[in-house]
């Protein structure tokens, strides 16, 4: 094992309900997730959820911020705190003693107490997975890294609208700031439950959790640049 699991976190980003539903590979991303969030609480290791949402009317949401400001205008858009589209996905095991951070933002760190939260934790390293890939992925990646944490990716936990945009972040940009792995090989490598023959560490990229299926039309959540 790499480093002590307790200065690990598993990050889960945006997994909401109404985000999932959006993407044509939505479905696929939960089975590896649940694969890596079994192998994170099998190793001991704190399994943080993020989501999306605001209060009601969008006090958050400044009209200068092109992205949420196009949501909160659209009929009948919410997105509120207490709304079901922004609760964590019912297909992962989201537990009583599970973190849930909720950001205003892309980054996870963005109007969130994520940054509190895991230094009072004691981790230094964060795994992070969940949708968009171009989205809250990245930019959670940029600021952690600026905030001196270790960084790795799991690459099949991670989808993105375009799977040419998903290739480029995992196998190009991603690797400068963070190790890329499959879930298959940070669970061989970290020694979680369940894991099995891997390929050897390093850029295992994957073209999202779906690559051979349509990509979803690009809405305002879809877009590479998205909310989540």
């Amino acid at each position: 094992m790499d480093r002590p699991c307790l200065e690990r976190a598993l990050l889960v980003m945006d997994v909401q309900r109404g985000i999932v539903e959006r993407y044509a590979g939505g479905g696929r991303i939960l089975d590896r997730l649940g694969e890596a969030i079994g192998a994170a609480r099998a190793m001991g290791m704190p399994v943080i959820f993020v989501r999306v949402a605001f209060r009601p009317g969008h006090p958050e949401v400044s009209a200068r911020n092109r992205t949420f400001a196009a949501l909160a205008s659209r009929a009948g858009a919410s997105f509120g705190e207490a709304d079901e589209d922004t609760r964590i996905h019912p297909a992962l095991d989201l537990r009583a003693e599970d973190p849930v951070v909720v950001k205003r933002r892309v980054s996870a760190f963005a109007g969130s107490d994520l940054d509190v939260l895991v230094r009072s934790l004691g981790v230094t390293h964060l795994v992070l997975a969940g949708i968009a890939t171009s989205g809250v992925v990245l930019s959670t990646l940029r600021e952690g890294a600026d905030r001196d944490y270790g960084l790795t990716v799991l690459s099949d936990a991670c989808l993105d609208a375009d799977d040419e945009g998903h290739r480029v972040l995992t196998e190009k940009v991603f690797p400068r700031q963070a190790e890329v792995l499959t879930v298959a090989a940070w669970m061989a490598r970290s020694g979680g439950a369940g894991s099995g023959r891997a390929g050897p560490p390093g850029r295992h990229a994957h073209r999202g959790a779906d690559a051979s299926s349509t990509a979803a039309p690009r809405t305002p959540w879809t877009k590479p640049v998205s909310v989540s």
